[in-house]
């Protein structure tokens, strides 16, 4: 009865083929966050594309994560409830310090030579000097950062003023507030709820380029000196579960990214390679503000 073996070979093939799906979802989902340095709908909007992105190159569930502040973001990666995070320069230092054998692995072109914007309320009268002369007259007037961890919204904002007046932010201003991200910083400085701010120059940009309300009241008065910033980090452990050379698949699905949209939410023109060793500046100046051990 040669048709019994041909009969069960396809009831076992029947059976492989209707188990792959749950097999697939069986792997273990990918999860990963962002440090909140926008409003929540454009995170949201922007990283759900990520998710589909990564999930259909890597093969693997893959799951986006909110989170509410920067420190958040940092402590789900070192609790291990997320192993992929898009970090600033210095979210990504803290969390790689706290998770031994993590990688910065990708940056975009821009994080190479990122800048902050110091803006200023129209009423202040402030404008921006030629060349790279500091604006006179901040001094007793209000001013707000970022987030408290932001690089581009409190780091290297806080580094600058301390460098250029030999004096802590409070002993410059009147008022000294965190708005907790840069969209917010731009509101409260159009609106005149505080003199000055400083905030990530690609906001500012954005904001701009769409005609935003904000800048008709904001204007730039002062731009850092160029420093690296975001980057996309992984823990050293992601191997281990999804197997040899996840890392660099991770790395290079990132990389390969050319979806014109997803780029243009960050806005970045592209992700590029990035190591560890390129935010040792970061690591550095965090270590002069008493931000890190």
């Amino acid at each position: 009865m040669p048709q019994h073996p041909t009969r069960r070979a396809v009831a076992l093939a029947a059976v492989l083929l209707a188990a792959m799906p749950a097999m697939a979802q069986d792997r273990p989902t990918l999860y990963f966050s962002a440090i909140p340095d926008d409003d929540e709908t454009k995170l949201e909007a922007r990283f759900g594309k990520v998710a589909d992105h990564l999930e259909e190159r890597l093969g693997v569930p893959v799951q986006y994560v909110p989170v509410k502040d920067y420190a958040a973001s940092v402590t789900a990666f070192r609790n291990d409830q997320i192993q992929l995070a898009w970090f600033g320069g210095l979210s990504g230092v803290q969390a790689r310090r706290l998770v031994p054998g993590s990688q910065a692995i990708a940056q975009g072109v821009e994080d190479q030579s990122f800048v902050t914007y110091f803006i200023a309320h129209e009423s202040t009268g402030i404008t921006e000097p030629e060349g790279d002369a500091f604006p006179e007259g901040i001094e007793g007037l209000s001013f707000t950062f970022g987030s408290q961890g932001s690089t581009s919204g409190r780091l290297m904002p806080e580094y600058h003023l301390r460098r250029l007046f030999e004096e802590a932010p409070e002993e410059i201003f009147s008022d000294v507030g965190f708005s907790g991200d840069h969209g917010q910083t731009l509101r409260l400085v159009a609106s005149g709820a505080y003199d000055l701010g400083a905030l990530n120059y690609s906001v500012f940009d954005a904001a701009v380029a769409e005609g935003a309300p904000e800048v008709e009241t904001a204007r730039v008065i002062w731009r850092t000196p160029p420093y690296p910033d975001y980057n996309w980090t992984i823990r050293g452990d992601v191997d281990e579960r999804w197997g040899e050379g996840f890392t660099k698949r991770v790395q290079r699905a990132l990389i390969e990214l050319e979806d014109p949209q997803i780029l243009e939410s960050f806005p970045r023109t592209a992700f590029i390679e990035a190591e560890n060793d390129l935010y040792l500046p970061i690591e550095r100046i965090a270590k002069q503000l008493d931000l890190i051990d």
